[in-house]
């Protein structure tokens, strides 16, 4: 199994940046897939981001492309989302997820991910 802690959450003025860590432990020396899901009061979780486990493949949310850049260390065991530009809807509770899986591709919805953080908190104030 993988364990996911997230970090960096926090308070962000509209138009400003933040950049999200996540940290894998456990048996992460098979490869898999980590990716970012949100959460904002009242809606269902939603996709963000995600990164192959290679690093050589990522794809994002319409909502987010051209904002939001999802990167993974060389180790593979940590996943970053570097956030710009953040609007007030961006606001949410963002999941860090994992899966495994040895082909070169990612994951889109929340019911491919077994694996998962307990959440960071992110508001951006307009």
């Amino acid at each position: 199994q993988v364990q996911l802690v997230e970090s960096g959450g926090g308070l962000v003025q509209a138009g400003g940046s933040r950049r999200l860590s996540c940290a894998a432990s456990g048996r992460t020396f098979s490869p898999y897939v980590m990716g970012w899901l949100r959460q904002a009061p009242g809606n269902e979780r939603e996709f963000v981001a995600a990164i192959s486990w290679s690093g050589t493949r990522t794809y994002y949310a319409d909502s987010v492309k051209g904002r939001f850049i999802i990167s993974r260390n060389s180790a593979g065991n940590t996943v970053n989302l570097r956030m710009n530009s953040l609007k007030p809807e961006d606001t949410a509770v963002y999941y860090c997820a994992a899966e495994y899986e040895a082909a070169i591709r990612v994951f889109t919805t929340q019911d491919e991910y077994a694996y998962w953080g307990q959440g960071t908190q992110v508001t951006v104030s307009s």
